[in-house]
């Protein structure tokens, strides 16, 4: 029998996601937390040690702001300025249910 648990599983781990970080980054330490905890499965890309990262982040969002997530080709910044980590967004986006409050 196949639960809700193990179709949510298999969709994690079957996404594309790919994470555009550093190991300077604290919101990107707290990304790829959230996603390990989660069971996402992902490719981190190191900007710093990757010289065509960092274009390729300012190619597509306008600016050079990590973290940046892709997700199935899809990209995605899972922080805001002030706000810190978009824990509901990452949920959201990610199709993950909301911890019940």
């Amino acid at each position: 029998m196949i639960t809700a648990a193990k179709t949510q599983q298999f969709r994690l781990k079957s996404m594309i996601v790919k994470v555009y970080s550093s190991m300077w980054c604290r919101d990107c330490r707290l990304t790829k937390q959230f996603l390990e905890t989660h069971g996402v499965a992902y490719t981190e890309i190191d900007i710093d040690a990757d010289p065509t990262a960092s274009d390729e982040v300012l190619r597509h969002v306008g600016k050079r702001a990590i973290p940046q997530l892709v997700i199935d080709g899809e990209w995605f910044q899972p922080y805001a300025p002030g706000r810190g980590l978009l824990y509901d967004e990452l949920h959201r986006r990610l199709q993950i249910p909301l911890p019940a409050r």
